[in-house]
Formats: C-alpha cells, structure tokens, sequence
C-alpha cells in the first residue's frame, strides 16, 4: 500500500530536478551569450596586438607615435605616424567647432521652444541623420562639399581638412543632438518652475539653470560625438585628399591631411599580408582603437555619474558642483568662441568674417543696454537657426540626392548586373548582396544580443561579473568599423583561413551591431513592470517560464525596434566589409557562404572614387543605397512611435 506514494514521491523528485537542471542550463546559455562581447572584444585587442607588436617593436613606441614622416613604401620605409594623428585630431576639432554650437542649439529649441508637431518632425529628422550610410556622405561631400570649397577658396582641390571637418560635423549632429536633448529634458520640472516664479525670463531659465543642470549630459554628448568623428572612415577618406602631412602653416584649414582611419582604408587592400607595412597598419589600428576606447569609455563614466546623480541621496555630493558646472561652461563657451573664430579667420574672406566678428562685437559690448526681451528674442532668433540649418542640411543631402539619383532608376538598373566597371547595367548583384550580408548579421546578432540581455536584466544583479559584460558591450560599442574589419580579416579571412566571403562578412557585421541589439532589448525588458514576473512565479511558473510567458512577448516589439535599428546600420556599412566579404563587380549571385559577394555601400565608393564618367549610376547607387537604409530607421522609429502611444494609452 505504500509502493504508490513512493513511486510518486520519486517522480515529483525527478521531475524537480529535471526542471532544476533545465534552469540552469537556461541560465549558463544565457551567461555565455552575455560573456560573449567580453570574448569578442578581447579577441580584438589580441589579434590587433599580435600584428601590430612586430613593428612597435622594430620602430620603438616614440618613433612610431611621434615620427614626422609616414612613407612605408619609399626605398627607406618611414613608419612616423604623427601627421596621422594630427590629421586625425585636427579633423576631429573642427567638426566639433561645427557641430557642437548647432547641435546645442537644436537640442535646446527640440527640449524647451518646440511644439509638440515640430518636435514630432525635428526627432524623426536628425534621427534620419544618424542613418544615412556613410559612405552616403563621402559621396555627397565629395561630389558637392569639396566642389564648393574649391570654387569659394579658389584652389586647386576641395579634398580639405575643413572639407573633412565639416562632413564630420555633420555626420557627429545626431550623436550630440540626441543626447544633449535627453540630458536637457532630464532636467527636473521645479528647476524650471522655481526660476520662472522668481521672475526669469525663459532665456535666462534656460541659460542660467537648465544648461548648467545638464551640463555633464553635454559633456558626455560632445565626447561621444568626438568618439564618432575619430572612428569614421570613409566619409573623410573621400574628402580629406589624405596627405599625410602637417600643414604648413599649422592652422591651415584649407590643407588636405590624412587620419588613422584613412590610412587603413586606403593602404590594408594593398598591403602584402606578413609585411612590415603591415605591422605598420596593425599599429595605426591599436592606436587608433585605445584613442576611441578613451574617448567612449569617458562618455560612458560621465554618463553613468550623471545617472548616480539622478537617484543619489540628499546628503550625497554630487558628480559636479554649481561652480565647476559653471566654470566648464564658460570655459566650453570660450574653446568654441575661439574656434569659431579661427575658422572665421581662416575659412572666410576678410570681409565675411570681418562681418561676423564686428556682428559679435557689437553684440558682447551692447549687450548691457538691451532689456531682457531683446536679449531672448535674439537668443531664441539663433536657437532657432540653429534647428533650421539642421533641416537644411538633412534637405539639401536628400535633395540632391534623390534629384539626381532618380533618372538612373529603371527596372533595368534594379534587375540587371553591371558593366563597363559600372558605368552601365544595373546593381542587381549588390542589392541582393547586401540582403544576404544584413540577413546573415542579424541572424546572428539577434539571439546572442537577446540572450546578453536576458542574463543582464533577469538573471543577475549588479557585481563585478555584470560590471565587466557592461564593460564589454560599451568597448565593443565604441569600436571604430574599421577595426571591425581588421580583425575579421586578420582572424576570420587569414587565422582561420576562411577567405574573402559572404560568412565572414555576417559575421563581422553581426559583431559590430551587437551592442545595439543588447541595449535595445535591455531596455525593453526593463520596462515591463516587475509585477508580472512576480505574478507568473507566484503561480508557480519557473523563472524561464516567466521570461518566455510573460516578459518576452510585451518587450518584442522594443526587440523588433533594435533588430531593424540593426539591419539598418549593417546595410550601410562600407570599413568593415572591405577586407572581408566584397568584391567591385560580379554578374552572378554567390551559391555559397564561402564566396565573395558584391555590396551597395562598397560598390558606391569604387564607382564614386574609381570609375570616372559613371555620375548618373553613383547617384542611382546611391538612392537606392539611401532608399533602403533610411527605410529601416523609419520603421523603427514608425514602430517605436506606436507602442509609445500605445502604453500611454
């Protein structure tokens, strides 16, 4: 009579311990996923040092750094990358010169004077920014920008540093908008509320205490701004004239000059691999990867203080006092004055910018004897400016784009594979090319993106192990593309001997978007109330029940918006499939993943930088390249917008 408890007692115990097994399988599946960008981001940082170390070793550090001369293929090779650097920052100035006073300009006129219809189009549009391709860019620069610059300038080419800094600052516009916003709409209410009860004017609300308030998002925004000019490449590899010289004299704008980032598009597809040239490039690679490491992870610290400061106790000291906020202000205000003014100097006639200094003159020396309403109309009169020239630029690329590209457009261009080098024929090849790169990344990326963040938010709390995942991502996040495609080349294509390929591409491109899948589909399994998974466990549920039940199925469509964020950013990309999955033209599809493919972005650039007498099919490449990755952010932004509306509903 017994016998039937038993055997039902040691059931019920075989069935717990299935179950607890199963757990923590999950678990462990899901730990290594999120330990994955550790891996990811280690093994980089290997391989770069492997190739690079010969050279350092034969150079010296010192001479490397700091030689004045970069000549690896003369009779006596030089190895000095100084002019690389400096070209790299100098570069990197003066976008910041450009975009820093637009950006903050326009992230106050989105946060504090926009009304809710045009805040519902300036977001979407400098979002739109942030997703044309940029190679997209360096078409458009090289075409329009440079032409521009020679015309004004008078000189023999437009291929310039200030051609190069102003892409750059375009391109570093949303990266700065979007975070000074936040930072800027972070701002508690009553900070507004008490100035305006004590009789402020909302410029001076605005300029007295919400922009010190913010000043740390700021700082951050501009730091990650820096961090995306320094590790864009073929914007200013197509309009720098990449030179690698100092210019002569120092601040001369209108110079042409190289940067890291250059250097290696330019001379890793030419180099024999074992080399000292490459060594040499591998260098340029590690210096280049610890400038941008630096730069990001400096982003992510202040990003991370101004959190703490947010949810930080009363007694607390806070991340930066009223003064030092103050000071750094005045002090960021000065540096851009100053720039500004030696771009003014440099850039314009003598009559232009004799214009503007005297405007800004009479402005410093008068502004005592305006009343405060003077002084706000002016104030809001350049705010808005600074929107309306955002606009501008977003209009005038797309417009030329689109005006020039659709006369090529044809069911012919769309369906048939190229020739004459491209002059001719269509991008049929390239546009399925592309699809097959972005299908493969994704399919990647998007379970091991999903699963890191699983284990981030449901599976752990913060220690020393979730610190160094968090690491892991940020470092992988801020790595330049072109690094992406170093490593590949040196690990997948030469280490594991796979070749120039469509998989080796995928995965370089998987590897490179999976930041983006990680901290989307954090964020939207942080926003599901904790109520519900404490409502599924209390019936019982086990906890990956709970996560496939209850937390999975309402966070799918932030999950959704992160994958198409993702598909969008690896259609567009050129660096880090150059060396790894692309060749120029081919009139048939590949029939295997070990075959190399042809790609929108790099078939663009060969024709924009190689193929001459071949406008009308750069701008039809171009269009359609714009067309399809503009495509995708719209949908996630279209997507986001609906749920949003939705929850608060």
């Amino acid at each position: 009579m017994n016998f039937l408890p038993s055997i039902t007692t040691g059931t019920s115990s075989g069935t717990a311990r299935s179950s607890l097994f199963k757990e923590r399988s999950i678990k462990t599946v899901f730990f290594c996923t999120a330990f994955f960008a550790v891996i990811v981001i280690s093994f980089i940082l290997l391989f770069l040092l492997r190739d690079g170390y010969p050279i350092l070793n034969q150079v010296g550090i010192v001479d490397f750094l700091l030689g004045s001369a970069w000549a690896p293929t003369a009779v006596e090779p030089l190895y000095g990358i100084f002019p690389l650097i400096f070209g790299t920052i100098a570069v990197t100035i003066g976008a910041m010169c450009f975009a820093v006073p637009l950006s903050i300009g326009c992230a106050i006129y989105i946060s504090e004077l926009a009304s809710p219809r045009i805040k519902s189009i300036l977001k979407p549009a400098t979002e739109l920014l942030a997703g044309i391709p940029s190679v997209v860019y360096g078409f458009f620069g090289l075409v329009v920008l440079t032409n521009f610059i020679r015309t004004t300038f008078d000189i023999p080419t437009g291929e310039t540093w200030l051609a190069g800094s102003v892409l750059l600052g375009i391109m570093a516009l949303p990266t700065i908008i979007s975070v000074s916003e936040d930072a800027i709409s972070s701002v508690p209410c009553e900070y507004r509320e008490g100035s305006l009860a004590i009789g402020a004017t909302r410029w001076q609300t605005i300029s007295k205490v919400i922009v010190p308030s913010a000043l740390s998002g700021i700082a951050a925004a501009t730091i990650l701004g820096i961090g995306r000019a320094i590790g864009e490449t073929m914007a200013v590899l197509m309009v720098t004239g990449n030179a690698a010289i100092i210019p002569d004299p120092i601040w001369n704008v209108l110079s042409p000059v190289r940067t890291l980032t250059g250097t290696l598009g330019i001379e890793m597809g030419e180099v024999a691999v074992g080399s000292d040239h490459y060594h040499a490039l591998f260098g340029v690679a590690v210096v280049l990867l610890v400038i941008t490491l630096i730069v990001n992870t400096s982003a992510v610290i202040i990003l991370s203080r101004l959190r703490e400061g947010k949810t930080s106790t009363p007694g607390k000291k806070p991340f930066l006092t009223t003064a030092t906020k103050n000071a750094l202000l005045k002090g960021c205000t000065y540096l851009v004055l100053a720039g500004v003014v030696l771009l003014l100097f440099i850039s314009l006639p003598w009559w232009a910018a004799g214009l503007v200094l005297a405007a800004g003159a009479a402005w410093y020396f008068g502004k005592d004897r305006l009343t405060r309403n003077h002084v706000e109309k002016i104030a809001f009169v350049l705010i808005g400016a600074a929107a309306v020239i955002v606009i501008a630029i977003l209009a005038i690329l797309l417009e030329d784009i689109v005006v020039h590209g659709l006369p090529a457009i044809s069911w012919e261009f769309l369906t048939q594979p190229p020739r004459d080098l491209g002059r001719a024929g269509g991008i049929f090849p390239a546009i399925v090319g592309t699809l097959y790169l972005v299908t493969g990344a994704i399919a990647i990326a998007l379970p091991l993106g999903v699963g890191a963040a699983i284990y981030l938010v449901e599976y752990t709390r913060e220690g020393r192990i979730t610190r160094l995942i968090r690491t892991g991502v940020d470092l992988l996040n801020g790595t330049p593309s072109i690094v992406f495609g170093l490593f590949a080349f040196s690990f997948i294509v030469i280490y594991l001997n796979i070749g120039v390929s469509l998989i080796a591409g995928q995965i370089t491109l998987a590897l490179m978007v999976l930041p983006t899948v990680i901290r989307t589909t954090e964020e939207s399994l942080k926003s599901i109330s904790l109520s519900l998974r404490e409502g599924s466990l209390a019936l019982g549920a086990t906890k990956w029940q709970t996560i496939r039940n209850v937390v999975l199925p309402p966070a799918l469509p932030g999950i959704l918006t992160g994958a198409i964020l993702s598909i969008g950013r690896a259609a567009g990309e050129t660096a880090p499939i150059m060396f790894t999955a692309v060749v120029f033209s081919s009139r048939f599809l590949p029939t295997s993943l070990f075959q190399p493919v042809m790609a929108l972005p790099y078939h663009l650039y060969i024709l924009a930088t190689n193929v001459p007498n071949s406008s009308v099919n750069r701008y039809g490449t171009a269009l359609v390249l714009v067309v399809m990755v503009v495509g995708f952010y719209s949908v996630a932004i279209l997507l986001r917008n609906h749920f949003q509306k939705k929850a608060r509903g």
